[in-house]
This record gives C-alpha cells, sequence and structure tokens, in this order.
C-alpha cells in the first residue's frame, strides 16, 4: 500500500498521518497560528467531520458506554471508558464512551489542542476560557482550590452529524462533556498528549456561584472556577479498540 493511496487507505489511518503533520509544529500559547498550520488543522477537522462509528467498528450500546472490563474494587463498571487508537509524541487518539447520565467532569488541557468528533449518541459540551493565566504558565500547577477567573464561552450539543468541537491553547481549553439521552462515543484528539512530567497535567474545577465568591461585579457569563480533586462518581476504565490498526 502506497502511503498516499487514500483509497486504500482507512480513514482512521488517514485522520492520524494528518494529525501527525498538523501538530508537529503547533503554535506555542499566545502565539498567533501560522497559516501553514490552520490549513493542516483544517484538513483534519474535514477529515474527523467524515469519520462514522463504522469506520471504527463501533455499535451504538443500549446500557451504557462501557463493556465493564474494568471495573473498580467495588465491582462497579466505570462511566467512562476509553479505547486507544495510538500515540505519538506530537498527540494522542483515542475513543471515548459515556454511559447514559455520565459525564467528563470540567477539566482542562494546558497548552494543549484538541478536537472531538461525536461517533453516536449526543454530547453537551461547555466550554469556558480563563480570563486570567496563572503565574508561572501552564507548568505550574496551581493551588488546590485556588480561583479561576473565566469565562463560559459556549453551550452547544453535537451528534454524529455535526462537526467536530475544536479547542486550543487560549479558547475552549476548559470543558465538560455529558452524555444527553443515552450513551454516547466520541473520538478525540489531543496534542500534544498529556504529561504531567512536562506541566500538561489535567485539573478538575467547579463551577462557583456568585453568592459562593462573594462577588457582585461580574460580567455575563462571566464565573469563578475552583480547582478540586477528581471527583469520586468519576473514572475511565479502558477496552480494547476494535478498529483498523494505524500505522505511524
Amino acid at each position: 500500500m502506497m502511503p498516499g493511496d487514500s483509497n486504500m487507505t482507512s480513514i482512521v489511518q488517514r485522520i492520524a498521518r494528518q494529525a501527525l503533520v498538523t501538530f508537529r509544529s503547533p503554535p506555542r500559547v499566545g502565539e498567533e497560528a501560522a497559516k501553514s498550520f490552520l490549513e493542516n488543522q483544517s484538513k483534519l477537522k474535514s477529515l474527523m467531520t467524515e469519520v462514522r462509528a463504522t469506520d471504527l467498528k463501533l455499535a451504538p450500546r443500549r446500557g451504557g458506554g462501557g463493556d465493564g472490563s474494568s471495573s473498580s474494587p467495588g465491582g462497579v463498571s466505570p462511566p467512562v471508558t476509553y479505547m486507544h487508537i495510538c500515540e505519538t509524541d506530537q498527540f494522542s487518539m483515542g475513543v471515548f464512551l459515556l454511559k447514559s447520565g455520565a459525564s467528563i467532569p470540567l477539566h482542562d488541557h494546558p497548552g494543549m489542542h484538541g478536537m472531538l468528533k461525536v461517533m453516536y449518541g449526543k454530547v453537551r459540551i461547555s466550554c469556558f476560557d480563563r480570563l486570567e493565566r496563572p503565574a508561572g504558565g501552564s507548568a505550574q500547577a496551581a493551588e488546590m482550590g485556588a480561583l479561576r477567573r473565566s469565562v463560559l464561552r459556549t453551550i452547544d450539543e453535537y451528534t454524529e452529524e455535526s462537526g467536530p468541537c475544536v479547542l486550543s491553547p487560549d479558547r475552549d481549553n476548559l470543558h465538560q462533556i455529558d452524555a444527553v439521552d443515552g450513551p454516547t462515543a466520541f473520538m478525540d484528539i489531543l496534542a500534544p498528549p498529556y504529561d504531567p512530567d512536562d506541566g500538561r497535567d489535567c485539573h478538575y474545577y467547579k463551577v462557583l456561584t456568585e453568592a459562593e465568591v462573594k462577588h457582585t461585579e461580574q460580567k455575563d457569563k462571566e464565573v469563578w472556577l475552583m480547582e478540586i480533586s477528581q471527583p469520586p462518581d468519576f473514572w475511565c476504565g479502558g477496552e480494547p479498540y476494535p478498529g483498523p490498526e494505524v500505522c505511524l
């Protein structure tokens, strides 16, 4: 098979190759994206728009997201499971499966780009931006419990017919993902991958009400976020990826 033969190459493979090209030299935090990056990102977004559950050999599940293969010590299957497809230094790619009513809590992606495409079901994604960057940037984790002045940018629902949800280090970087009206699955690309040793650890947050922060001058959609530990009712199991192999 020739590398450029898209007729013989799975769309999952083409997405992975395009992600590799796109995120080889991504703009740094605060930098304006170069034309070449935007063009490659647009190509990746187009490919992600095309991919469907059948391309990954996924079938919608009635009861929930996971198959129960990764249970907690109490024997309860996780609300969310992850299928690993591939990972390089530049990006990671996989599929998240959420049980009916499950949520991936509000969390961040320090210094990372991302792209999310629903495979089946429906998700509601609430996206936030920080209005103030913590001292030291993403490489320096803030103290637990510290407040973040932020703005709620969007609350949108996505299905398999929707285009991808796109995030960048500076835009829609914090988000919460809720399964709506049943189980759901989405393909996910993060670039570069999470790496706590390189300042890219995942932090969780809760939205505080105005009364909780005693702040009366908030503008419309401005909120305060408080960093919290991982919520006890959320954990992520793993299960095998059934789709076409990806070679990079």
